[in-house]
């Protein structure tokens, strides 16, 4: 087998790499083997990681069995609960690509053969999943597992409703002693949070993909059913470097279509979206994730119901077969004959995935919903498009007509809300937080957070260029316009008072002045800074595409994205 990794016996390269990996006790006739990156994410600051090493370990005598030379690397790991402390959450999104480019440092600059990646909390398989198309090596991804949770186990909360307890009795300056002890108990085992959230959504269209081994996600960390599909893992990226299936075979426009269904059908995170589209500019594939979730919205039913969209729990939906069942549901609409990394096709991988149970995945011709959980909207404010997230099934409301209120901080946003300066029919609007002018997409959740504290989330509608957490459902919440403020759009010239009207049916967003008036209006001046954005948060500003190319850094591939 000819590896990139080997540059023969009288390669000077060769002699330096024999006396450093000599040194760590590598056998020198186990050098010619293919080599393996086992991409770890672990560290002490989150559940999220904490078991990751053990799995490495694990990992590492596997793979050693089955004929690669495994080495361990690491990169950056982010905790949306955790490094979302600093610089306003600011430092969440750049996070997915940093991770992107320390594997390729690592990995491309050592020229390894092929990666295992352990994709944990929301922005490591993203991350994982760009690597993977831009350096187009054997790659399979092991989704981590979901924590156990408190509120699956006979507990009032899981972290999620901790969150949103805790972000509501602040906005009033005191926290309660029964969320506290909630807090203490909501988190019982390593993993990510245990909802139908980003990290789990993710896990999932790493699987719809083609991108991890049958039967992977969504699964409880640390159980029997995770190390099933660790082992799984290693036999199937050994035969993916003996074939190899590169990740660029695998991931083309028909499985993007794939996730894209998948995501629709569970009521996926809409962060989904702009991952998607990320994972297919670094892929190089001609494709508009946005409106292709717009499209396929209005034609995919909606099968399950999962916290924090519904009553059933993410444990009920492994349970009941997960991201194998759904698909096998979604076949009609998918085909089913895409490759995996498994070297098999989609459909052959599926042949055993339980059938749909009926209550928690429903089977296709008997939905939970024909309208769709993630809404792409389009329209004269909105041109590049926005996301709205809805529950399941969808009570409305629908349609929203109300004067703008603009903030430029989701501070400034909850103090208005704490002065009674937010009333039932506004348009509540937070802007300047996009991807350039946040810098980074500022996180504005804790501002719905605390309309829903006072009951204002079904009476307001909400509209921002920063990002939402996968939590918010609930009311009219427009997230992630585009163009942002910061690029002159309409959404930077809107003034205080105008007309906004919002009409999820139709999937639009429009800014009811004439557009002579708008064009004459001065273009969007952002407010003085309050914080230091220098170092990282400014070199992200100064190389990020927009939204519409799925906010990857400039330089990482052309952007096949339609622009407004």
């Amino acid at each position: 087998m000819a590896l990139r990794s080997n540059f023969g016996a009288n390669n000077a390269r060769t002699v330096i790499r024999r006396a450093q990996w000599v040194s760590l006790g590598i056998n020198p006739e186990d050098m010619e083997r293919p080599k393996v990156a086992l991409v770890n994410t672990s560290n002490d600051l989150a559940a999220c990681f904490a078991h990751l090493d053990e799995i490495v370990n694990v990992l590492k005598t596997r793979a050693y069995e089955t004929g690669l030379l495994p080495f361990e690397i690491r990169t950056a790991a982010p905790s949306d609960f955790v490094t979302s402390a600093g610089k306003g959450g600011r430092y969440i999104l750049p996070s997915r690509d940093l991770i992107t480019n320390d594997i390729e440092v690592m990995v491309e600059g050592a020229q390894l053969d092929a990666m295992i990646c352990l994709s944990s909390c929301d922005k490591t398989t993203p991350g994982h999943l760009m690597a993977a198309g831009r350096l187009n090596i054997p790659t399979i991804i092991i989704p981590c597992g979901y924590q156990r949770s408190g509120l699956a186990e006979g507990g009032d909360s899981d972290v999620e409703e901790v969150f949103f307890k805790s972000a509501v009795q602040a906005m009033d300056g005191k926290i309660e002693d029964d969320v506290l002890r909630q807090a203490d108990d909501a988190i019982r085992s390593p993993g990510v949070c245990s909802g139908l959230a980003t990290a789990n959504s993710m896990h999932m269209v790493a699987e719809a993909l083609g991108m991890t081994v049958p039967h992977a996600a969504p699964v409880q960390a640390n159980s029997e059913h995770m190390w099933d599909v660790v082992d799984r893992s290693v036999d199937a990226i050994a035969v993916a470097v003996e074939k190899n299936l590169t990740p660029r075979r695998i991931m083309t426009n028909a499985s993007v279509n794939t996730a894209v269904r998948t995501m629709l059908s569970v009521g996926g995170s809409n962060n989904t979206i702009k991952h998607l589209q990320a994972v297919a500019v670094e892929t190089g594939l001609d494709i508009d994730v946005w409106e292709t979730y717009r499209k396929l919205g209005r034609e995919t039913p909606t099968l399950c119901s999962i916290r924090p969209n519904g009553d059933h729990l993410v444990e009920d939906l492994e349970a009941s077969g997960g991201a194998a069942t759904v698909l096998k549901e979604l076949l009609p609409l998918i085909g089913g004959d895409q490759l995996t990394i498994t070297g098999k096709t989609l459909v052959e991988n599926l042949e055993t995935a339980k059938p749909a149970d009926g209550k928690v995945v429903r089977p296709l011709d008997a939905p939970l919903s024909t309208s769709p959980a993630i809404v792409v909207v389009k329209g004269s404010l909105v041109p590049e498009g926005a996301v709205v997230k809805r529950p399941i099934p969808d009570p409305g409301p629908f349609e929203f007509t109300g004067p703008a209120k603009i903030f430029h901080s989701r501070e400034e946003g909850i103090e208005a809300v704490s002065r009674g300066d937010i009333q039932p029919g506004d348009v509540a609007v937070i802007r300047g937080l996009g991807v350039t002018g946040g810098p980074a997409m500022g996180m504005v959740s804790a501002f719905i957070f605390a309309l829903n504290g006072r009951g204002l989330s079904e009476k307001v509608a909400v509209i921002s260029d920063g990002q939402l957490s996968g939590l918010v459902n609930r009311g009219i919440v427009v997230g992630e316009a585009s163009p942002e403020a910061a690029a002159d759009g309409p959404l930077g010239r809107m003034q205080n008072g105008d007309q906004v009207h919002i009409d999820l049916i139709t999937g639009t967003v429009d800014l009811l002045v004439d557009e002579e008036v708008l064009a004459a209006r001065p273009p969007y001046q952002a407010p003085p800074a309050t914080e230091d954005f220098s170092g990282l948060l400014d070199q992200y500003r100064a190389t990020v595409q927009p939204l519409a190319c799925g906010a990857v850094l400039c330089g990482n591939g052309p952007c096949s994205a339609p622009k407004a």
